[in-house]
């Protein structure tokens, strides 16, 4: 049996798998730069593991408080390491990215504070953390001004206008790395770094924290090597490897840890409680494996985008832009194109492929959203999955794929959906 048959068997038309082998001759080489970059990634996770002494016993079970869980301590250990930082919390009691990103922010400011967001407006659920929308124990709720500053028309920061909002009041700049549900490129590292270093020139003591989910990984650097005082992200994306359960990590400066800490558990316990609950093997083992299932991701993306821009739509980033995070926009143009898309995901999928995914009132979102996404971990979005909210100009975030293999099945899929509702003809 050749790959022609097996795809059929899975409901993949001849057409589709042809237009599918013909994308993919014209993006191959640039699959050679992403395997680079998870050889240097995978080099630096080995390296944190083997310069910290991980062993058999960093696996066993703590509960209750979860005094003296070395294998806990270690992990952070590990995880400073990998992001060059003094210091980490990697908890399972962190549930998602909003709730590491809230704790951050929580812990760090205080009454009379100011948050400055330099690159427009936040993703939709920060909105509820910061107060954007009323919401009870908001940061506005607690005092926390807020202040933005949208990017220019061209996507490039607006430096004349982030100089002018920094005050005496401003505490700390949020920098998301990732576009969330916007439609402008993610940015890069070192655009990242360029403006926190303009943001220190401005006020040296200003904290400058980078939500740094879809985007581990994907690059050599991190945020921290740019001068981060805080990286922010998910165990159930990118550095969970598909393993982590649940959990997010906050990398940085030790002041900026420890009083997260205190925010986690209390005041005077801090890091020193918090029970791994046997999780902490597949938090080992799922960062280990996360440069190459990143390196998978990636590859679905540029697939992605090269296969919906041969078509017609609007991708952002396109085909041949170098990968800043492992998500790929595509601008569908119509619900149901979104519709189509995200059913192709699903009818993908190892875990619930039969069901089929309909638009509904998400929790944190001001529209209805529409979510594919078979995981083996609930919400697990580096796992093979799309999702995007219901409005204007309808587009469809695809992201994840444990492997390139899964990652290509999707985008057939998608493929094929869309052929067969009449919205593409290939």
């Amino acid at each position: 049996m050749n790959s022609h048959d097996i795809y059929a068997q899975l409901g993949i038309s001849p057409a589709v798998l042809n237009f599918g082998e013909k994308i993919l001759g014209e993006i191959r080489g640039q699959f050679e730069r992403i395997e680079a970059i998870a050889e240097y990634n995978q080099a630096k996770v080995i390296g944190a593991m083997q310069k910290n002494r991980v062993n058999a016993t960093h696996f066993n079970m703590s509960t209750g408080y979860g005094y003296d869980d070395d294998g806990r301590d270690n992990l952070e250990r590990v995880y400073a390491d990998c992001f060059h930082t003094e210091a980490a919390l990697v908890r399972p009691q962190i549930a998602c990215g909003t709730a590491a990103l809230a704790l951050a922010l929580g812990a760090n400011l205080l009454p009379g504070d100011e948050l400055l967001s330099p690159v427009g407006s936040p993703y939709d659920t920060l909105e509820e953390v910061i107060g954007i929308r009323p919401s009870p124990c908001s940061l506005k709720e607690y005092g926390v001004s807020y202040a933005q500053v949208d990017l220019k028309e061209d996507n490039s920061f607006d430096y004349e206008g982030i100089r002018r909002a920094i005050n005496e009041k401003t505490k700390l700049i949020t920098i998301q790395r990732s576009k969330g549900y916007a439609t402008r490129p993610s940015f890069s590292v070192a655009q990242i770094g360029e403006l926190i270093a303009f943001c220190k020139r401005c006020k040296p003591d200003v904290l400058c924290m980078v939500d740094n989910c879809y985007g581990e990984f994907v690059e050599e650097l991190e945020p921290s090597d740019v001068g981060a005082d805080m990286v922010v992200g998910s165990l159930i994306k990118n550095l969970g490897g598909g393993l982590a359960p649940t959990g997010g990590y906050i990398c940085g400066k030790k002041a900026c840890i420890d009083r997260c800490a205190f925010r986690l558990s209390a005041p005077g316990l801090g890091r020193e409680v918090g029970a791994n609950l046997g999780l902490l093997t597949s938090f080992y083992q799922g960062l280990f494996l996360s440069p190459t299932v990143v390196a998978s991701a990636v590859k679905g993306a540029v697939f992605a985008a090269a296969a919906y821009e041969k078509l017609g739509f609007r991708v952002v980033p396109e085909s041949r832009e170098v990968r800043r995070d492992i998500i790929q926009a595509v601008e569908l143009g119509s619900r149901e194109g979104m519709i189509a898309f995200c059913k192709g995901i699903q009818s993908a999928a190892p875990v619930d492929s039969y069901v089929t995914p309909e638009p509904w009132a998400m929790p944190g979102y001001d529209s209805d959203v529409i979510m594919a996404a078979g995981a083996f971990v609930q919400g697990a979005s580096i796992e093979l999955s799309a999702d995007g909210p219901i409005r204007e100009p309808y587009a469809v975030y695809f992201q994840g794929g444990l492997t390139w293999y899964h990652a290509k099945l999707g985008i057939l899929m998608s493929l094929q959906k869309m052929l067969d509702a009449g919205l593409i003809n290939l």
